[in-house]
């Protein structure tokens, strides 16, 4: 009785924050941004209701309104967990207030003092942390936020922004922070592992159109560096940063998007808006990988992804999200990501009721976060603005490696909430300096109490150079309205929900392959086609019913190619059913080809299907195409030609039995 009398109780309020919030707090004005790695207990509840809600995440800070809009579906799901993000969202709806606050004191022990992965900047032995953000909304269209993060060693306004317009274009000034990715722990362009810059930038929050249209520009300051390679010496100066994301949610709960980040401008170098604007559109002509222009000419450094994100509904939710990023060009095509880097995540936000599982690994070719004009590299503060494996190196060494984090929650019947994670990263040998194995692990616990949240945490492991660290820490955090029912939530969480209906499938599939690889080691006159040869095939996949003739999924799937694995992923994997069994499919994603060091490149195709042949079980036949899989030319046993690279272009003919449930 008491569970229920919750559960009613969640639904209440959900109803009257909904009516509440939606047309007076944001309306069609501007939305506010919640905190981005600033309070990991309430970030991971709100992750779980963006998944329970449907609703696909590949860019941060998160707008409140797109929490608003997962809010209804998430509520039939998990009304507790509802009813927690939604008394904290309550904080937003004045026309102003405080939305965060926090101060952390540490004992800290060991030699390492190595930045902690995602914290703007901050390092193992900073002995305090503290943040704060608050702001003050006159009316729909007009937002001021105040806000700052500061630690041992360096304080900074992250947060504090006037934020202008309307939900189809909202302008902010000030320090936005920004991550262009779908990753939780990661983002290889841009994230919040540097200190925040100063930054102008346009964006909507609400969908354009019926294809679910999102947009974000900005152009930031970046900080001083004396680096900057200008008619053969250094110089002193701020280099610019320009950022785009363009995405889309053509369905409900799957997302498609690009993303570029261009590095310019500083004494002597090239800031126009037209050669901005050229460079962005053909990268090719006006990057490094044009050996026609000098070094003064060229104008920047350039990065890109392409990021996906699918939520699979059903009585076991999870989201599965994929990053193919390039920190370059290749063969000449502005389509062809160069040094590339693929990153896979899954999150299961209620596992058996009070656990949520994450599990993320990346993997990235050499010379990211390097440049030969920006010898600083993409850094602000000493710090790379990307992927936290750039701190795990010698400065300007551009290596390759791979990195895996696992993160569990936990919802304690006695009440608060446990966080595991652990991290680890390896660097690639040949770079010639002796690397160690990075790990790092923390265990967390917090508890809503009086108005605040109380909780402490400790970090261990050791570096990439063998030194160790130990944090252990005890925050406080403002709580407004949490600790009046957090604990009679926390209870009976994962309790009291409706299953959604079923609306997709998971499956898993084996067959064999017919390949042939097209070898380009050097140049077009030693390019040569290899033999045919066949292998085994094996993949996991899931897809959502879209329409009454449409699916929508992903999957990876593994193949022997000539004695190499070949991994594919498939970011958009688009089924079509006619009324008949009959089915045709094609797909658009990445692929890693495993050689003495990995190569990656484009990954496309199509095939046929036969539904339920027997009930549950699929047949299929199709044909893939890995394009212009690169790597660099980076051992002694490597070919040594001019060009520093080598390609494969490989072509798959495969018949695959698949089960799916």
């Amino acid at each position: 009785m008491r569970n229920e009398k919750v559960s009613i109780k969640a639904g209440r309020r959900c109803l009257w924050l909904l009516i509440i919030v939606s047309p007076a707090g944001f309306a069609s004005g501007v939305t506010p941004y919640l905190p981005l790695n600033l309070a990991p207990e309430m970030q991971a509840q709100i992750e779980r209701v963006l998944i329970l809600g449907d609703q696909p995440v590949i860019k941060r800070p998160i707008p409140a309104a797109l929490v608003l809009r997962a809010l209804p579906k998430a509520c039939k799901v998990d009304s507790e967990l509802c009813a927690r993000v939604q008394q904290y969202l309550e904080r937003f709806t004045h026309n102003y207030g405080l939305t965060h606050a926090s101060i952390e004191g540490a004992a800290t022990r060991g030699s390492s003092n190595t930045t902690v992965p995602d914290r703007y900047g901050m390092r193992e032995q900073a002995s305090w942390d503290a943040s704060v953000q608050g702001y003050y909304q006159p009316n729909d269209y007009l937002l001021a936020n105040v806000g700052a993060v500061g630690y041992e060693g360096k304080t900074d306004f992250t947060g504090s922004m006037i934020s202008l317009g309307f939900s189809y274009a909202q302008l902010d000034f000030g320090f936005k922070p920004h991550w262009f990715s779908p990753l939780t722990d990661t983002s290889m362009l841009i994230s919040t592992e540097a200190p925040t810059m100063p930054s102008v930038s346009l964006s909507n929050w609400e969908p354009i159109s019926s294809f679910g249209i999102q947009y974000e520009l900005f152009i930031a300051k970046m900080s001083t560096s004396d680096h900057i390679f200008v008619d053969g010496k250094d110089v002193r100066g701020n280099p610019r940063l320009a950022g785009i994301h363009l995405s889309m949610e053509p369905a409900s709960g799957w997302s498609l998007g690009v993303n570029r980040l261009l590095q310019y401008g500083g004494p002597g170098r090239p800031s126009s808006l037209t050669d901005l604007f050229k460079s962005f559109f053909n990268p090719s002509r006006y990057d490094n990988t044009n050996t026609n222009l000098t070094v003064d000419q060229q104008f920047g450094n350039e990065q890109a992804s392409i990021t996906s994100s699918l939520v699979f509904p059903g009585k076991v939710p999870f989201e599965f999200y994929a990053e193919y990023a390039g920190e370059d060009t290749s063969r000449g095509k502005s389509y062809l990501l160069g040094n590339s880097a693929l990153s896979l995540g899954v999150h299961f936000p209620s596992l058996w009721q009070r656990f949520d599982l994450t599990l993320e690994s990346s993997e990235w070719q050499n010379t990211w976060y390097t440049h030969f004009v920006y010898r600083d590299g993409m850094t602000n503060y000493g710090q790379v603005i990307g992927n936290w494996f750039g701190d795990q190196r010698q400065f300007n060494d551009g290596v390759g490696g791979r990195s895996q984090t696992l993160r569990i929650g936990w919802d304690a019947t006695f009440g608060g909430l446990f966080q595991f994670e652990a991290r680890s990263l390896q660097n690639q040998e040949y770079s010639g300096v002796a690397y160690r194995h990075y790990n790092d692990f923390s265990l967390a616990y917090s508890r809503p109490w009086k108005g605040v949240l109380l909780g402490a945490q400790i970090d261990a492991g050791h570096d990439v150079f063998g030194a160790r660290f130990t944090r252990l820490a005890g925050f406080v955090r403002y709580d407004e309205g949490w600790s009046r029912f957090g604990d009679a939530l926390s209870s009976s969480a994962g309790e009291g929900g409706t299953d959604p209906d079923r609306n997709g499938e998971v499956f898993v599939e084996a067959g064999a392959n017919l390949n042939r690889q097209n070898i380009d080691l050097t140049d077009a006159t030693t390019r040569k086609n290899g033999p045919y040869s066949a292998g085994p095939h094996l993949g996991v996949g899931a897809r959502r019913f879209v329409s009454n003739h449409s699916d929508l999924g992903a999957r990876v799937e593994v193949d022997d190619v000539q004695g190499h694995s070949l991994i594919g992923v498939r970011a958009l994997d688009y089924r079509y059913r006619f009324n008949s069994p009959l089915t045709l499919e094609f797909f658009l994603g990445a692929a890693r080809y495993a050689q003495a060091t990995p190569a990656y490149g484009l990954y496309y195709g199509g095939g046929v299907q036969w539904r339920n042949l027997f009930p549950g079980w699929d047949v299929g036949l199709d044909y893939r195409y890995a394009n212009s899989v690169a790597r660099d030319h980076l051992l002694p046993s490597d070919p040594q030609s001019e060009r520093p690279d080598s390609f494969y272009n490989i072509s798959l003919f495969t018949a695959s039995v698949s089960y799916h449930f």
